[in-house]
């Protein structure tokens, strides 16, 4: 018995002091997160609306063409507040995620490589953490992002007559989102996070044909989904 009571002290004195949330904790992220869009796209279709049947072949070389968001990986910082010890709001505040845009296929007037637009997607989500006493503390989260344009002009480069038709896509949208992650709690109140969100927005991209295409000004060629999967990994402190 003496024994027993011995390693459990010896244990105690030597059990790293766990980063356990309480209610008023506030706890500072800072991740690499990859952004990897999952788009959907009706190019060809929507254009050959705006400008007649046919049009998207000519553009494009199919009518079928679609937009595709490339992916990209960038720095992020969250700060999470604990309303209790199990539920915590977090907002995720990242720098600007530029993604390179192209047009699929091959062939057409219209060159497949647009440019790239540069987006802000600041997110907020409630979270319930299952163990927050715990050293592997896993959560779920829901939520919604507000994904800003910070840069969002494309270009169609025309190689008959060399022309350069202007493209845009909305300045912002609304997204839901879901999460799902865990937190290590390890010692001295740091720990590891894993983290995983799906985000749900879409956007309308416009081309200006005015001189090449009729009508005049911009016009409406694609309603873009481009729900990305957002992957984090990285380190935290509670304070």
């Amino acid at each position: 018995m003496k024994k027993s009571l011995l390693v459990v002290a010896l244990l105690s004195a030597f059990a790293p002091a766990l980063a356990q949330a309480e209610a008023g904790d506030i706890v500072v992220r800072l991740r690499a997160t990859n952004i990897n869009p999952s788009t959907k796209s009706t190019l060809g279709e929507t254009t050959n609306a705006a400008y007649g049947a046919g049009t998207g072949a000519t553009l494009y070389g199919s009518n079928t063409a679609d937009l595709q968001v490339e992916t990209n990986t960038i720095p992020e910082l969250d700060i999470s507040y604990y309303l209790t010890k199990n539920i915590a709001a977090e907002l995720i505040l990242a720098v600007g995620t530029r993604h390179d845009v192209s047009v699929s296929g091959t062939g057409g007037v219209v060159g497949h490589d647009l440019g790239s637009v540069n987006l802000l997607p600041p997110t907020l989500t409630a979270q319930w953490h299952f163990n927050p006493d715990q050293m592997i503390d896993p959560y779920v989260g829901a939520g919604g992002a507000f994904v800003l344009g910070l840069d969002r002009k494309l270009t169609a480069n025309v190689s008959s007559g060399a022309a350069y038709l202007p493209i845009r896509i909305d300045r912002s949208a609304f997204g839901a989102v879901l999460q799902a992650g865990f937190d290590v709690n390890l010692q001295d109140k740091w720990l590891v996070n894993f983290d995983v969100k799906k985000i749900w927005f879409n956007t309308d991209v416009k081309l200006d044909a005015t001189g090449t295409l009729t009508p005049a000004g911009y016009q409406k060629i694609d309603n873009l989904d481009i729900n990305p999967l957002v992957v984090s990994v990285g380190i935290g402190k509670k304070f």
